[in-house]
């Protein structure tokens, strides 16, 4: 078992391959957070706690007269609100008096052979494996020193991941409602140490730039109250040794998975301690747990490595593609496919996205997706979302006749929707106003002229599930592409009593996790990729139901360097959706080569997003070489190891990555010059991944693996701007 229990001390010992978590319920029944980190000696860490007087740091009652024992300095598994301790805490209720204090003890455990699920929310999954179970499960319920309100917390264990999951329910078993008002998933308390923290922030359009941070004394918080996990700041931190580099140094990793508001934060406390939270933002939640009742905390994922940030990252890069996306798409070649929104926008009929597609297929493209703009009243982005019905007028024939036409070519195809919005200009307002969210009384907020729906509501839910099934059953579609174009605002749920409405930001995605799993039960075989304005809801949460997410609207090459950069710390490139687009770029104007744009794009899910019909004949043979390419290449690009080579963001003249089998059998070495200057100096990028022993080829040279590691490889000279090289590396 990866999960030990010392019935004497009650001590809690977690172990994966290379990482340890241990906790220990002390003398007064607190959970006392006792280690994470390295793997090492069974052993009670909890003797590096110092206990000492601290002033203005007060004194449970049950530790008597006991001054050195206070929770304002003990490392705790699960802090709460009004117990003594000031610091940021994990868990506010309100009784029905108007209190807020809790004082939870331990109660008991329960440790089970599989990993817990959720219900109604996206968790990291496992099954037998050659009659080995390769996942454990620890549930330590902590009890309320007044009320009868219990608080589980749930630990999973993945040994060969070498992640550790969290998750929290509560339960109340009093005869009075109790509001939730604050709870995080995740806790942890470091007794002592220098750190960094990593967040990733951004903008529409630019989205998860890194940011690296000393943990300084006071509250360093990043989050989204935007109903979204956002465009400005993902659900993902790293705090780390400050020493840490790519190659070394430790590591901690926490991915929430969830796609609403979020918080995460590090405190530096009077005493040099650092408490990392994650969990639901509390700015716009406050939940009523009515008697008997039980709500469940989404998920965290939580690894360690002392071998740097790329080792972290392929921690989660194997866990999310094997044990959180779903489906025949997690494993099956996903087809290279053209979407017409950059090609034609609003403007198109039948007979022109046919043409498309015709010059598609001969390029060697398997997919054909047609975007925004096929249904209702719907030639500009003001009006007729909500009404999905086919505009057969302006197609000029019936989806099924366009889709078998399509097939007909040789391709599949695909669809997109956008269920979550509505606007004012649409059949569906003008019946039911009521089902977009508004507050009474007030003008609500819009944002490209559209509203919301209530997706906190059961009936609005299965209205339009009705309909997106409607038009999925009048065709062959293979593929969906599920947007959001727009952050939550004007929380109001017409269902809701006035003293519950602090629950419908969280109702509203538990709402958007159930259309979900309905859709891909219903459609097993259907491939959905997740968008909101591109990134604006990249996170794990949405990973457990689409395999893939559109990376970011900006499909600039150069700029894409960045944001695919940042995405790759928490997230595996078989997630990140990325296209070739036309030149000069829509959103910055630039001109990059159509190689350099292929080779930003390989490094994601593929394909191309522009006007097939404009390119020339020249552009078109590079594409079929282009494509050939990347199926030639897809598993060692999908499924291997991926090195962060440069930073983009600091490195001036070459960026790289580079895709490596986890046998070390081969690798591919992609650069692009962001710079290039006439009689410039040689530039070596040293290669990863590699059995050091082996021998490899490199058009047709031989390096022995150890040499191209420590030494590099002499990159080639660039003869324009923004030039790329995609240099495949064989074992001999």
């Amino acid at each position: 078992m990866a999960i030990i229990f010392d019935s004497t001390s009650r001590l809690f010992t977690l172990t994966t391959n290379h990482s340890m978590y241990q906790m220990k319920a002390d003398r007064y029944g607190v959970l006392l957070h006792t280690w994470f980190g390295m793997k090492g000696s069974a052993f009670d860490y909890s003797y590096r706690i110092a206990y000492a007087d601290r002033g203005f740091s007060g004194n449970p009652y049950d530790a008597g007269d006991d001054r050195t024992y206070s929770l304002d300095v003990l490392p705790q598994e699960f802090p709460t609100y009004g117990s003594g301790d000031y610091r940021s805490t994990a868990l506010k209720v309100r009784y029905p008096d108007g209190t807020s204090a809790c004082e939870l003890r331990y109660l008991k455990h329960e440790i089970q052979e599989g990993k817990y699920s959720l219900p109604g929310l996206p968790a990291i999954f496992t099954s037998l494996d050659e009659g080995r179970t390769p996942a454990d499960t620890l549930i330590i319920t902590l009890e309320d020193t007044r009320r009868r309100f219990f608080v589980h917390l749930y630990y999973g264990v993945m040994e060969d991941l070498d992640i550790i999951t969290r998750a929290v329910c509560v339960e109340n078993h009093s005869d009075e409602d109790i509001y939730l008002e604050n709870i995080q998933s995740v806790c942890i308390d470091y007794l002592y140490g220098d750190y960094d923290l990593h967040t990733f922030y951004g903008r529409h359009v630019k989205e998860r730039s890194c940011q690296r941070t000393p943990v300084v004394h006071g509250i360093h918080s990043v989050g989204s109250t935007r109903g979204t996990s956002s465009h400005q700041y993902n659900p993902f931190l790293i705090l780390s040794g400050r020493d840490a580099t790519e190659e070394t140094g430790s590591c901690y990793g926490f991915s929430f998975l969830y796609s609403g508001d979020f918080i995460g934060s590090a405190e530096l406390d009077q005493y040099d301690q650092t408490r990392l939270l994650l969990g639901i933002h509390p700015d716009n939640f406050c939940y009523c747990v009515k008697p008997q009742e039980r709500f469940y905390a989404p998920e965290a994922v939580m690894a360690y490595t002392e071998h740097g940030l790329n080792e972290l990252s392929h921690i989660f890069h194997r866990a999310y593609r094997r044990h959180l996306c779903r489906g025949i798409w997690t494993t099956k070649r996903r087809p290279v496919l053209l979407n017409d929104w950059e090609g034609v926008y609003f403007d198109f009929n039948g007979d022109k996205l046919i043409q498309m597609a015709k010059d598609a297929a001969e390029l060697g493209v398997e997919l054909f997706v047609m975007d925004d703009g096929w249904f209702g009243k719907r030639d500009l982005d003001v009006s007729g979302l909500g009404d999905w019905s086919v505009n057969e007028k302006k197609l000029g024939c019936t989806l099924k006749e366009l889709s078998d036409r399509i097939h007909d070519l040789g391709l599949m195809f695909g669809i997109w929707f956008e269920p979550e919005g509505i606007n004012e200009d649409s059949d569906l307002y003008r019946a039911h106003p009521e089902w977009a969210m508004r507050i009474p009384g007030k003008s609500p907020t819009r944002s490209r002229q559209q509203l919301l729906l209530d997706f906190s509501r059961e009936d609005v839910r299965d209205y339009i599930f009705r309909h997106i099934c409607q038009v999925l059953d009048s065709a062959r579609i293979e593929y969906l592409k599920w947007d959001l174009n727009r952050s939550l605002s004007d929380l109001y749920s017409a269902v809701l009593p006035k003293e519950r409405q602090g629950e419908v930001m969280h109702r509203y995605v538990l709402g958007l996790y159930d259309m979900l799993e309905k859709l891909v039960t219903r459609y097993p075989d259907l491939l959905v990729e997740g968008c909101s304005g591109g990134g604006g809801r990249f996170d794990a949460g949405m990973l457990y139901y689409t395999p893939q997410i559109w990376c970011s609207d900006d499909t600039d090459a150069i700029e894409r360097l960045s944001i695919q950069y940042g995405t790759s710390f928490g997230y595996p490139v078989s997630t990140m959706g990325s296209h070739v687009s036309h030149c000069p770029n829509e959103q910055t104007g630039r001109i990059t080569p159509l190689n350099t744009r292929a080779t930003v794009a390989m490094s994601g899910t593929f394909g191309y997003e522009l006007d097939v019909n404009k390119m020339s004949k020249d552009e078109k043979r590079i594409v079929r070489s282009q494509i050939r390419e990347f199926k030639a290449y897809y598993n060692l690009i999908q499924y291997g190891d991926y090195y962060r080579l440069t930073n983009p963001d600091t490195e001036t003249a070459w960026h790289g990555w580079e895709f490596a089998a986890e046998d070390g059998s081969e690798a591919l070495l992609c650069i692009v010059a962001i710079q290039i200057h006439p009689n410039g100096p040689g530039r070596w990028m040293r290669l990863k991944g590699l059995k050091k022993d082996s021998i490899y080829t490199i058009d047709g040279k031989r390096y022995p693996g150890d040499v191209l590691m420590n030494s590099g490889l002499l990159l080639p000279v660039a003869t324009e701007e923004y030039q790329s090289f995609r240099i495949h590396i064989a074992e001999v």
